[in-house]
């Protein structure tokens, strides 16, 4: 378009001035060109669009003022006038201007725009007429002349750079109104906002620029949110010019597009329509750094408050979503931080989250699977709603991470959410009982094998779970309830908590009594013991010693420092008092003040473990108040979500570990009171708990309180002779424990009882055999003579060897506690008083001992039948089994009894972990573990472990490895600190337990045929199943030690049946396959072994130097076998003459017991390559009730096979048995009766396997039959006659 002619004034060319005014030269001053112009300006803002004559008149006047000489003027105000009056030109000749130079035009709007930097300034006393000037531009949209311009976009620039750098906070609404309107009439009237005025606009939503210039921030955004229908589009082609087709050059602002993609998602995403999906294809860079600022952009988008780009663009959500995934450390770790605040306020979007943060938290990375649990923990805080229990589940598994970070961030995340939910019920019962599991789960974690495990849960306990800081009441009810809450496990671990605090408070106790005696040698080598033990149970065992010796030297130093510590141990300390003690002690250690100090943090650990936070004598009374008003029915205990009952029986075991480790805390009448009324409650279980806290903390009662004494005797005295056996335990206990005169008292208990017993009413029996067993094993001297008679003429001869009444034959191997017939449990009794009596003695002057071992034998031979007159039932039977191995067991554990255990009786004993009832083989397990781990039982006994290889149960087998683990762990670790026990390495060295296993095992009643493979892999499965953790490090060349002693046993005779070939030729194969199965594990075994082991004389005898035993008892097939499971491949030439078969057709071997049970899946043998294909599913599935099943359901593949046999019994008889281990069938047992009692047979069962085909029955019980004569003990040869006690 051509601009008009110019317009030429009228008359002669001559400036007409207004009515007044004067010319207007450069004659004139300044002031006086200011005053002129205000006069015309005057003129100016009064004229209209209409005036068409005053137009005409004044146009010489307005070209006239677009001159050099107003337009370069130096003084601003007279810029400032002429830009007024220009703006006012414009409003009056629009539309059309009266300038058309296109020069003039750029020059005069180039001035007009310098002159609005005077908005800057709002103090100055022009400001009004600067205001002016911008409302008649923007109202008159007098720059859209400019569009006709060829370089109008300098001029657009120049004025949007001017605008937005003079807005400030000081300007009103009005002024920023008018800025808009200018600036949007240009963007949207034009043809298009050009790359250069769009970084104008955009530039002022820079983070680094906003947050110098937030008016400018504002005014951009109020801009970009009214323009949006016409700027997108040239924000479009802008990122799409950077992030599509990568040219950066564009722009100054392409290395800020994701700060501008995010603010401008902000201000409106309709700016972004045509962005989004460009996104979506950074998002799939094959740069990750490029990956991660794209993440970090779209996470800050989809996590926004009111966000709804998700839902929008369900393709670039998935997209992103798929970032969890990347390859790129850092892109994975920003979307996990975002979905903390995507879950907070986007809560539909939690169902998408939750599957990628479960791959998360299992990620390879630490920091990112911490990163999740934050994420979890940090929007569950915020609302427990906001997290689903999938989600907390993650956190739950994450409290068992292999980083002790991340474990840490787990539980004190749980713990937090327990005490705001479940503590202060921030949000309601629901919530509370939504996250119920936490308490369980944090104490659960109390069982973990590190130091640091426990310390926190300590930490989390006495700050979350029962905060320290609460009023003692409050406290005590938030300790009452929660252990009523809690799991069985976790109370265990609550309870052992405080066990182990008690312990360490025990060793500083001692080590301060040290510090009492006089300096000497023995007194610091004691002391130095007492500080390694106190550092196992710190952090960092290495940096504890070194700590604790300096502690030490501290506390022998600083006397006032010794005494606040024994202050902070002492049993009367209470918990204001400990809490003053800590402060005191850390304030003596915190000098010099350094800004670590690893050694002070070492000692508060120390001092947070020992000192008593929740329990003194105002805490026991608060709980024994608590105790009574749910008693009396007036407690909160529904409210709290538990019965009264629970309440009362939970709090009394509460009471009753507290006993054990803050004995001093219960001494009061008001809380002897409350328990003896609760010794006279129904329920036996809080009366027994009564009698037990009276007997941990009465010392006191016969001194001090004479009124409660005189009433806790009688009824101790009932409990003894007519409670539950439990009750009677406890009594007798009691009374020994705490009365002075308890000969007297116990004498009133034994005689009445011992007067009364009679075996026609066996279950009057139970509780009197109790007391009697428990009183002659406390006070033997008074009672061992008088006990004797009673055992030999009634326990003995009248109770055990005599069977009044027939079991009910119900078909089972296991029945529960009350559908045992009291005759039973009397028997049961009778056993376990035996062991009293004779631990009570703790001497075999009188040969007690080998007459009950022998009884016990012989139970153990008959299989619980003592009688064999068939009146006990199955499930009977195996009730007294478990009694009779662990009565034997218990006896070992005397050393006087020990040396008198036969190795027959010691193999009886440990078969028995392979019964053929589950609850026996479990039960045995777990007492033979506990004896082991306390260091009760000899070294031999851990060799009865190896025995569960042949386990079918794989619970069984994998409980019985742990076992040994924590066994060899605590042997190593007790070796390790005890310098003495040096001098008896062969009862306390773990790989010593190798000859007895193998002796064990020699005389393994199933091992009948030491040539075939079978029995030989099982042989080899049980030497494995020990061999696997003895040998998982070769410490101090180990290796070659357990080689070293399997081979020296080779050289030796079996010094249970010297004379017998076959038994030593079974010896010395099972040595074979023990030196087999440690030459294929280790590389090492074959070095030369640095000591000479000493083998067990009662096992094996020396031979002479010329006795050499080189023979190879193993062949190269049978090792070709054990080591794959397969024969060695035959040559071509040996296949000529095998036997054809038809073509398609399976030859199928009959399958024994040990090929439908495996045991690779808890030990799986390094010897064999390829796991036991006949290994069936049914093991893993197996129950207890399925194996103590007489008769085993027999599947249809199994029916068939039988049929194939002819082995199905008959219609209303009983099937065929399941495989027996070691006592042949009755009729084999007839034939021989002459056989020696020292025969390899061993009268106990298999541990069934419920899958076992009917089909093996035949087979193995025609093996039986064949095998009788040398695998029988003749009943008759154990000595089965009343035990004569008056020798």
């Amino acid at each position: 378009m051509e601009f008009p002619q110019q317009q030429k004034p009228a008359g002669d060319g001559k400036i007409i001035y207004p009515p007044g005014v004067k010319e207007i030269t450069d004659k004139i001053s300044n002031d006086e060109v200011v005053k002129r112009l205000k006069m015309v300006v005057k003129t100016y803002m009064d004229m209209d669009q209409d005036s068409e004559e005053e137009k005409q008149q004044y146009l010489g006047l307005a070209l006239h003022l677009a001159s050099d000489f107003f337009l370069r003027n130096p003084n601003k105000d007279v810029r400032l006038l002429v830009a007024c009056c220009l703006a006012d030109i414009f409003r009056i000749y629009a539309p059309e201007a009266p300038y058309t130079s296109h020069d003039k035009l750029k020059e005069i709007f180039l001035f007009i725009t310098r002159q609005l930097k005077g908005l800057e300034d709002t103090k100055s006393p022009q400001f009004n007429r600067y205001f002016y000037l911008l409302e008649n531009l923007a109202w008159v949209k007098s720059y859209n002349i400019c569009f006709e311009l060829e370089d109008c976009n300098e001029i657009f620039i120049q004025l949007f750079k001017t605008l937005f750098s003079v807005i400030s906070n000081n300007h009103n609404q009005k002024v920023q109104l008018h800025m808009i309107d200018l600036m949007s009439s240009i963007i949207m009237e034009g043809d298009g906002v050009t790359q250069e005025l769009l970084d104008t606009i955009l530039i002022n939503l820079i983070p680094a620029l906003k947050s110098l210039n937030k008016q400018a921030y504002d005014l951009a955004k109020i801009l970009l949110k009214r323009t949006v229908q016409t700027i997108e589009t040239c924000i479009a082609n802008f990122f799409n010019q950077v992030l599509v087709m990568g040219k950066s050059s564009v722009s100054d602002l392409s290395e800020h597009v994701f700060d501008l993609i995010q603010e401008l998602f902000a201000i409106d995403p309709m700016l972004l329509t045509s962005v989004m999906p460009q996104l979506e294809f950074k998002l799939k860079s094959n740069d990750g750094e490029e990956r991660l600022a794209v993440v970090r952009l779209l996470a800050k988008l989809f996590g926004a408050k009111d966000s709804e780009l998700a839902s929008q663009n369900r393709p670039l959500w998935q997209c992103f979503l798929g970032r969890f995934n990347d390859i790129h450390v850092p892109v994975r770790l920003e979307c996990v931080k975002f979905a903390s605040h995507c879950l907070m306020n986007h809560p539909d979007l939690a169902r998408d989250l939750t599957e990628y943060l479960k791959v998360r938290s299992h990620d390879p990375e630490e920091a990112i699977r911490h990163d999740v649990i934050v994420t979890i923990i940090n929007a569950g805080k915020k609302d427990l709603n906001l997290v689903n229990d999938q989600l907390l589940g993650f956190v739950r598994e994450r409290t068992l991470d292999k980083r002790w970070r991340v474990r840490k961030e787990a539980m004190i995340g749980l713990a937090q959410l327990y005490k705001k939910y479940c503590l202060h019920h921030e949000a309601g019962k629901e919530s509370a009982q939504k996250i119920s599991w936490i308490k369980d789960k944090l104490l659960h974690i109390y069982y973990q094998n590190s130091i640091d495990d426990k310390l926190l849960v300590e930490k989390i306990f006495a700050q979350y779970m029962v905060p320290h800081s609460l009023e003692t009441e409050e406290k005590m009810k938030c300790l009452y309830y929660l252990y009523a809450c809690l799991d069985t496990n976790a109370v265990k671990a609550l309870n052992e908590m405080w066990k182990c605090q008690n312990m360490l408070r025990g060793l500083v106790k001692e080590l301060l009594d040290l510090h009492k005696l006089p300096v000497s040698e023995s007194n610091s080598t004691a002391m130095l013991g007492k500080l390694m033990s106190i550092a196992k149970n710190l952090p960092d065992a290495g940096k504890a010693q070194d700590f604790m010796k300096k502690f030490n030297q501290v506390l022998s130093e600083d006397e006032k420092l010794r005494v606040q510590l024994e202050v902070l141990i002492s049993p009367t300390c209470s918990c204001k008092q400990a809490e003053i003690c800590v402060r005191e002690i850390t304030r003596k250690l915190t000098f010099p003040k350094q800004p670590t100090n690893p050694f002070l943090e070492m000692v508060k650990f120390l001092l947070e473990r020992i000192a008593p936070v929740h329990i003194d004598s105002e805490a026991i009374s608060a709980l024994v108040k608590l105790l009574n008003k749910s008693i009396e029915g007036t407690a909160d205990d529904d409210e709290e979500g538990v019965t009264p009952d629970t309440a009362i029986r939970s709090g009394l075991e509460l009471l009753k570990v507290l006993s054990f480790t803050h004995p001093t805390a219960f001494h009061s009448a008001e809380t002897y009171e409350s328990l003896l009324q609760c010794l006279k409650m129904e329920d036996d279980k809080v009366a027994e708990a009564a009698i037990q806290i009276f007997r941990n903390t009465g010392q006191k009662i016969e001194t001090e309180l004479p009124q409660i004494r005189s009433t806790l005797i009688p009824i101790l005295h009932q409990k003894a002779k007519r409670g539950t056996p439990h009750q009677a335990k406890q009594a007798v206990h009691c009374i020994h424990a705490i009365f002075n005169n308890k000969e007297v008292q116990l004498a009133q208990i034994f005689e009445p009882l011992s007067r009364s017993l009679n075996s026609d009413f066996p279950e009057l029996l139970i509780t009197p055999l109790v007391s009697l067993g428990h009183i002659a094993m406390l006070a033997p001297d008074q009672f061992a003579s008088p006990m004797k008679s009673i055992v030999a003429n009634f326990i003995v001869k009248d109770l055990l060897m005599n069977d009044r009444t027939v079991g009910n034959k119900n078909g089972k191997l296991w029945t529960t506690d009350e559908e045992v017939a009291p005759e039973v449990l009397a028997k049961v009794q009778a056993i376990k008083l035996l062991v009293r009596w004779l631990l009570g003695m703790k001497n075999n002057l009188s040969k007690s001992a080998n007459s009950t071992l022998r009884l016990l034998s012989a139970m153990l031979v008959s299989e619980g039948d003592l009688t064999e007159q068939k009146k006990i039932n199955k499930s009977d039977m195996s009730r007294l089994r478990l009694a009779a191995g662990a009565a034997i067991m218990k006896l070992a554990q005397e050393p006087c009894y020990h040396e008198i255990i036969t190795p027959e009786q010691f193999q009886l004993c440990g078969l028995v972990i392979n019964d053929e009832c589950y609850q026996v083989r479990q039960i045995f397990a777990q007492k033979l573990h506990l004896a082991l781990v306390k260091l009760l039982l000899p070294l031999e006994y851990l060799a009865v472990f190896a025995l569960c290889a042949k386990d079918p149960v794989k619970e069984r087998r994998a409980h019985a490895r742990q076992c040994l683990l924590k066994n060899i762990s605590v042997r190593r670790e007790y070796i390790k600190q005890n310098p003495l026990a040096q001098e008896k390495l062969m009862s306390l060295l773990p790989e010593y337990v190798v000859p007895y296993m193998i002796h064990l095992l020699a005389h393994d009643p199933d091992f009948t045929k030491p040539h075939e493979y079978e029995q030989l892999k099982d042989i080899k499965e049980c030497l494995w199943f020990m061999l696997e953790v003895l040998m998982t490090k070769n410490e101090n060349n180990s290796h070659a030690f357990l080689r070293k002693m399997a081979e020296n046993i080779k050289q030796t005779k079996d010094a249970q049946c010297p004379e017998d070939a076959k038994a030593n030729e079974k010896l010395y194969i099972v040595c074979d396959v023990a030196l087999f199965v440690i030459a294929n594990k280790s590389t090492a075994c074959h070095l030369e072994c640095p000591n000479e082991p000493v083998l067990p004389s009662i096992f094996f005898i020396v031979q002479d130097k010329d006795f050499k035993n080189d023979k190879e008892y193993l062949t190269a097939e049978m090792r070709q076998m054990l080591l794959t499971g397969k024969p060695k491949p035959a040559p071509v030439l040996a296949a000529v003459n095998k036997t054809l078969t038809v073509p398609g057709r399976r030859i199928f071997k009959t399958t024994t017991a040990s090929d439908t049970t495996s045991n690779t899946s808890t030990n799986s043998s390094p010897l064999s390559s390829n796991v036991n294909k006949n290994s069936t599913a049914t093991e893993s599935s197996e129950s207890p009730a399925q194996e103590n099943n007489e008769n085993p359901v027999i599947k249809n593949e199994e029916k068939k096979d039988v049929s194939s046999q002819k082995a199905t019994p008959d219609a209303g008889t009983e099937a065929s048995p399941v495989k027996r281990r070691g006592r042949p069938p009755k009729a084999a047992a007839a034939s021989t009766a002459t056989e020696k009692a020292s025969g390899s047979g061993r009268g106990r069962k298999r541990a069934t396997d419920a899958s076992a085909d009917a089909v093996n029955a035949k087979t193995s019980k025609q093996q039986q039959n064949d095998e009788g004569t040398k695998r029988q003990i003749d009943l008759r040869q154990i000595d089965l006659r009343p035990i004569d006690l008056q020798r």
